[in-house]
């Protein structure tokens, strides 16, 4: 296979596992979050093959820009969302840049690491830091370490496995994250549960990246993952509620309160359909013994 045609199967790839790999974290299927990210990717490998500029600061400076871009007007999201759309943003630029190029699959490692590390660092100013000035700082820093993190693959010899390694280690460090968070999250909802707004046998089978993928106990599965997905976006909410200005912060407070009544509502819901249920098979029960 030709490095033309391995670095386009690496962009397919790496956004497939980036794709996957959100899904996993946030169990959300709408994929109006990437297109953002996507089309600002595709624009900014178009510009830099324009400009004719495709050295690793040009591409770690355009990209930081994009998911700044990415940042104001898509979706809001928390830093390790922000690594994943950031390193899709920076899969696309790539099919531009690959284009009747000497180093295809070294490009694909520059435009994933500089995009992964921009989403990320771009999105914690936002998730973190209310000053803006301290904000345009972090932003400043963050594209000075995309510029850095995209020369590492010009000092690995075998630029197909540099590209590999970019494509698999981008993922993997979101998943670890997942894991790595999951106390926390199960932190939050035992605050919930103390509220009185979860039960105490949802939390475990909520927070779990594992045992949130099932029922839960739940009569309908999809209903178990929508609670799932509300829950965890409660969690994040309260997190982000800390350390900002009164006035978002209401903002946010509103949102939860808003959360905390449909999750109410969706496990009143599971309860009235099990004790139906229950109750179905009970009469179905008696009804056989009679005869």
């Amino acid at each position: 296979m030709t490095d033309p045609v391995f670095a386009l199967v690496l962009i397919v790839s790496a956004v497939a596992s980036l794709l996957a790999v959100r899904l996993f974290k946030t169990l959300d299927s709408n994929l109006d979050v990437w297109m953002t990210p996507l089309v600002a990717g595709v624009a900014s490998g178009v510009l830099l093959r324009l400009i004719g500029i495709a050295s690793p600061y040009a591409i770690a400076i355009v990209l930081t820009l994009a998911v700044l871009y990415v940042r104001l007007t898509g979706h809001e999201s928390e830093p390790i969302d922000g690594m994943l759309l950031g390193a899709a943003c920076g899969a696309t630029a790539a099919i531009a840049l690959v284009i009747h190029s000497e180093t295809e699959c070294r490009v694909v490692a520059e435009c994933l690491l500089a995009g992964a590390v921009a989403g990320y660092g771009t999105t914690f100013a936002a998730f973190h830091v209310t000053d803006r000035l301290r904000q345009l700082l972090i932003d400043a820093a963050t594209a000075v370490a995309a510029i850095g993190v995209a020369y590492i693959p010009h000092f690995i010899r075998d630029d197909r496995a540099s590209a590999m390694a970019a494509v698999i280690l981008v993922p993997l460090i979101a998943l670890v994250t997942v894991f790595q968070q999951w106390p926390d999250v199960r932190a939050e909802l035992s605050h919930e549960a103390a509220l009185g707004f979860v039960k105490d046998t949802d939390i475990r089978r909520t927070a779990h990246p594992l045992l949130r993928l099932g029922s839960g106990g739940w009569a309908d599965r999809r209903a178990h993952r929508e609670f799932v997905r509300l829950a965890n976006k409660i969690a994040l909410r309260k997190r982000q509620q800390r350390n900002r200005p009164d006035d978002i912060a209401r903002l946010y407070q509103v949102e939860i309160i808003k959360l905390r009544m449909q999750i109410q509502e969706m496990s009143r819901i599971d309860r009235d359909v099990g004790t139906a249920s229950n109750s179905a098979k009970v009469r179905s029960d008696t009804t056989a013994h009679s005869k």
